[in-house]
Formats: C-alpha cells, structure tokens, sequence
C-alpha cells in the first residue's frame, strides 16, 4: 500500500457536513485511483504524489448529508495513504445522455464529470482549469466536460437559483447559451453567496437571451426537481463537497476527483486515462 507525504497548502473545495459533533480532522482531497485497476494504480500514485501540495484541516462529521459547510482556513502537513478500498459508489453517477450539459465531442474517449455549485470558490477556480483542459484536448476531440449541479444550498442559498438560471439559459438558447451563461456567471460572481440575485437576467441579456422570457422561465421554478436530481447523484457517487468530479476512462474506469485540482495534476489524469486499453 503506497503512503507519501504532503506538505501545507490552500483548501480545494467546499465539504457536506451533518448535524453531528464537529472534530477535526486532516484529509487531503484529491485524485483517488480505484484498487479495481492494478495497471494505473502506480502511475496515478505517482502523479498525486508529484501534483497535490496540500493536506487541508476540514470539519468531520461523520456520516455525509445535505447540510453543507466550508472547509477550514487552516492547513496542515498529514500522511496520506491512497485510498485502496470500494470504488464501487463511482457506478452509482447517472449515465451521460443527450440529456447533459456537455462541452466538446460527446463520444470522446475521456469524459470528465464535473458536479458543481456556482458561489463555491473552488469551483470558480477550477472552472478556469477546465476551461484550459478543453482548449487542449476538446478542440481534437479526446475530452468531453459534462457539468452537473451541485448547489451547498445551506452555505450558498442563492447557489439554487443561480443553477436554475443555467438551466434556462440552455431551454432558451441550448447548450451554447448554457455554457455561455455559466462561463459569465462565474466570471462575474464574487462566489461565496456574494452574487446579487439581479444580475441572472443580466447575464441573460449580456449573451442575448431574451430578457423576458428568460425572467418567466427562471420565477416558474420549473428546474428545481432536476437540480436535487443532480445533487443526490452527486452525493450517490461519493461526492461530499465541490467541486466533485469523475473522470471516465475510455475502457470506462472511473477516477473521482475531489476539489478543485491543478492543471498539471489533472492533465496527468488525462493522459493516463487516455492510454487505458
């Protein structure tokens, strides 16, 4: 079982919580290989330990549920061991379907699943790290970027309407539009809840959306049920903070990705994923 150190960094992302009593403990998020695939297991090992700089102090609560907390401000070095259990929750992620929010060649040997909250800063962060991801492998096809919802609505309330915001932008305007309306939200929202509510239908003005329309479609509330959909399937699969990502292998193995990772720690992921037989 490979063990490595990892010295002091900035948090990755933004945890769940549960209404139990608060300890403390010391975890890395990360990129988890699965044991199931012994061909990886060492080269993914590997790029952990030459990528990931930081073992973050987050609040531990036991048994995952919806209400969503921060993780701490503070660091702290820890002795991390590769996860060499169960993925097997990884199979639980809803198949991806004409259905999704897809960025890049559908069919691409390499899918990256992204579950996401809109006011998370981590996820603002590494919406800029896919957006790179893309401008390498999507324009040639080899990568897909599927976005999924993922509001910490107990942390950022305003997190659910903004992620129904996204939804209307793609009923009136199609992917295109959603994936514009998103690629602005985010370059706009101070995260953290700090989002003025009046700026949604600003945004849907800003990538020429149809004002009115888009107001009526946003008040009618009509995305709330999918949205929980994503959320549960997010927490289904493992997910316990944002963002939560799954990269699928094109033989179909599946690496779970917690936080918002580096460039160079993901594009290894990628390059491994693509060699997969």
């Amino acid at each position: 079982m490979l063990v490595f150190l990892l010295v002091a960094s900035s948090n990755l992302n933004h945890t769940i919580m549960t209404d139990q009593p608060i300890k403390y403990e010391t975890k890395t998020p990360g990129i988890q290989p699965p044991a199931k695939n012994k061909n990886l297991a060492v080269p993914i090992a590997i790029v952990i330990a030459g990528a990931l700089i930081a073992g973050s102090v987050y609040f531990s609560l036991g048994k995952a549920a919806t209400s969503p907390t921060a993780a701490g401000d503070n660091a702290a070095a820890a002795n991390q061991q590769l996860p060499q259990g169960d993925t097997s929750s990884l199979d639980q992620m809803a198949a991806i379907s004409a259905g999704d929010h897809i960025r890049g060649n559908p069919n691409a040997p390499v899918k990256i699943v992204e579950y996401s909250d809109t006011e998370c800063p981590f996820c603002k962060r590494f919406h800029g790290t896919m957006k790179q991801i893309m401008d390498e492998y999507g324009k040639s096809g080899k990568v897909a970027w599927v976005y999924r919802q993922f509001p910490l609505t107990q942390l950022h309330p305003k997190a659910l309407k903004e992620a129904e915001a996204t939804e209307c932008a793609n009923e009136l305007g199609g992917n295109d539009k959603f994936w514009a309306y998103i690629d602005r939200l985010l370059e706009v929202t101070p995260s953290n809840n700090g989002l003025d509510p009046a700026e949604l239908p600003n945004i849907a003005q800003y990538i020429g959306l149809d004002r009115a329309k888009f107001d009526t479609c946003l008040n009618s509330g009509k995305y709330t049920q999918h949205i929980e959909q994503d959320t549960q399937n997010a927490t289904a699969t493992g997910g316990n903070g944002t963002p939560w990502s799954i990269v699928i292998a094109k033989n179909g193995n599946k690496y779970p990705i917690s936080g918002a990772q580096p460039y160079t720690s993901l594009k290894q992921l990628i390059e491994l994923a693509l060699q997969e037989k």
